[in-house]
């Protein structure tokens, strides 16, 4: 892809902000801002910690490559505040960002439209939580509905600890999922533009791909290409992409899948701004596909050059 570089103008890159996931945002804007200044692109690093977003326009931003990870930032209240602003962002707009933070929402849109999700259930402080344990077997996986990057996600694995699981999870949010384990491999799927990336197979050494898996060990195993078929992967790039566009989703994202024994997937959850960390699942799709890092940055940016 080519692209003149002028044509972006200013560009602020925003990254860091107030969520849980502020670190990850800080090693994803860090990538993306050297990548694009390497380039020739005039960008600018821009903390929402730190500034107000209305000073964005005072000090002549022209558009936002938007790097925030989870809630205030990936949720939907950038985007809206953007908008108001009269800026194009890069990634999803304000609707598929809500639903996509949001694991419940998502689920519930993907079940109405028919597409295959593991079996779940909803917690709070008066579940029975040996019903739940019985009705979707052990092990199973508890979590917060709008956190990312593994925070609060408990595996349990032995009766009577899911309440436990439960009480952590609702550190980090009210609405609590618990959800059936499948276990037949995880991948995930990053979706750019019309078109699904080479999928990922990810193989953690630790007991399930959390946090520290996910942006600091060295011993998680990513195999791409996935050891799927070309007409595997097709099918279920179709899967994937109605996954995304169901939820309003444009521009780039991931879908995140499970496979049963079986063969079967089963979808997961959807990330509307991918991390673009070193560790990254995003990058290393786009190189397999024979897009490096510094392609990928302008391709996404360019994004907002569109209408």
């Amino acid at each position: 892809m080519s692209v003149d570089v002028k044509a972006f103008g200013k560009v602020a890159v925003v990254f860091g902000g107030t969520s849980s996931e502020r670190d990850v945002s800080l090693m994803s804007g860090s990538g993306v801002l050297g990548a694009l200044q390497a380039q020739g692109v005039n960008a600018h690093a821009f903390d929402p910690a730190e500034r107000p977003l209305s000073e964005l326009k005072a000090e002549g931003f022209d558009r936002v490559f938007l790097i925030l990870h989870g809630p205030f930032g990936e949720d939907g209240t950038v985007q809206g505040a953007l908008q108001v602003l009269g800026l194009p962002y890069t990634g999803c707009g304000v609707l598929a960002s809500a639903i996509g933070m949001d694991k419940l929402r998502t689920k519930l849109i993907w079940k109405a439209l028919g597409l295959p999700i593991p079996d779940f259930a909803l917690l709070d402080g008066d579940t029975d939580f040996a019903a739940v344990e019985q009705q979707l077997g052990l092990p199973v996986f508890v979590k917060p509905a709008t956190e990312g990057s593994s925070i609060g996600v408990t595996k349990v694995k032995q009766p009577g600890q899911l309440r436990a699981a439960y009480e952590e999870a609702s550190k980090y949010d009210k609405v609590v999922l618990a959800e059936q384990f499948i276990g037949g491999g995880e991948y995930t799927a990053a979706v750019l533009g019309n078109e699904t990336l080479p999928f990922v197979k990810i193989e953690p050494a630790t007991e399930f791909y959390d946090y520290q898996a996910k942006y600091f060990r060295d011993d998680t195993v990513y195999r791409c290409p996935s050891g799927l078929s070309a007409e595997r992967e097709a099918e279920i790039g179709e899967l994937v992409k109605k996954a995304f566009w169901g939820i309003g989703g444009r521009s780039w994202g991931r879908v995140d899948f499970l496979m049963d024994e079986a063969g079967k997937a089963y979808l997961l959850e959807v990330n509307t701004a991918p991390g673009m960390t070193s560790h990254s699942l995003f990058p290393m799709a786009a190189k397999a596909r024979g897009i490096s890092y510094e392609q990928l940055v302008l391709q996404i940016l360019a994004t907002t050059l569109a209408g």
